[in-house]
């Protein structure tokens, strides 16, 4: 009986909504640059891990969080993002709270972060310019990101909550090292990766991103709202560094590098949950257990 509610209850955890990329393409970008201004709080004030752990957010039950985070004067506060309400709040230790509208356009938001942050005795001097991102323009002076449609960004947060139900049950199968569901505010994805423990050497002229992040074997699986360059909602998995011959398998994309299933596919299915967990486990069989010594992991 037990088991069956269990089952009727995971079942029931992803109802995708629909998120036509054309039709929020403008707020998700201004939401993608208001969350880099969040997350660069993280990394400014953080200690430096291990393929940047200490770098991305994290769902809530109302929308994102940066998890504690070390101020040099002592204090330790967090940062609170409610996509139902539309406002982040700045938490400290010694109670206090400091909250703005997560209203456009990006460079009053920036403002109005760090000047919570001051009042909240926990100032933070970021990077203002946005990561891994064509054409960025510096936080302060955009004015250019200035579209938010509420309804659109609390879709893609219920979206978001289904995803990562799907993605910690995919992770909870795996017996070696595998950190928590994590939101990368950079690229705007959701991601579960899969280490194999075995060291990569990334190549000389490779980016700060992957000499960090690329140092170690992994399988990465994840979702993403789209983009330009992919205008559509998308599920993805790679293996890094990347098998041989892994070009012809199924749903294999070329021109990204990685398999590739669109979100659409997901959600219209019978059952999207079962669609889901089977695209990454066939991904991870077909990328994992290609590698010399490999054997699944998976349980």
């Amino acid at each position: 009986m037990v088991l069956r509610r269990r089952a009727r209850v995971r079942a029931r955890l992803i109802h995708p909504p629909p998120l036509p990329y054309e039709e929020w393409k403008d707020t998700r970008d201004t939401l993608h640059m208001q969350l880099q201004v969040i997350g660069k709080v993280r990394l400014a004030l953080s200690p430096l891990e291990p393929q940047w752990a200490n770098v991305p957010l994290y769902l809530t039950g109302r929308g994102l969080w940066t998890s504690t985070i070390p101020h040099p004067s002592g204090e330790v506060f967090d940062i609170d993002v409610d996509l139902v309400d539309h406002r982040v709040a700045v938490r400290t230790g010694s109670g206090h709270v400091e909250r703005v509208p997560l209203q456009p356009p990006v460079a009053g938001f920036y403002a109005e972060l760090m000047a919570a942050l001051e009042r909240a005795g926990v100032p933070a001097e970021i990077s203002t310019l946005p990561s891994e991102v064509p054409d960025p323009i510096p936080f302060p002076d955009d004015t250019v990101h200035a579209s938010y449609d509420a309804a659109a960004v609390t879709r893609f947060w219920r979206a978001l909550l289904g995803v990562e139900a799907v993605l910690r049950e995919h992770r909870a199968r795996f017996r070696g090292k595998a950190p928590s569901v994590q939101l990368w505010w950079g690229s705007l994805d959701l991601t579960t990766t899969r280490f194999s423990g075995r060291p990569v050497t990334p190549p000389a002229d490779a980016d700060v991103i992957t000499r960090i992040g690329g140092d170690e074997e992994q399988f990465c699986g994840g979702f993403w709202p789209g983009d330009e360059r992919t205008p559509y909602a998308a599920f993805f998995a790679y293996m890094y560094p990347k098998p041989d011959g892994i070009e012809v398998a199924p749903r294999w994309n070329e021109e990204r590098g990685e398999f590739l299933l669109p979100y659409d596919d997901v959600r219209e299915s019978d059952d999207p949950r079962r669609t889901l967990l089977d695209f990454l486990d066939d991904a991870f069989d077909r990328s994992w257990t290609s590698q010399p010594g490999h054997v699944s992991l998976s349980r």
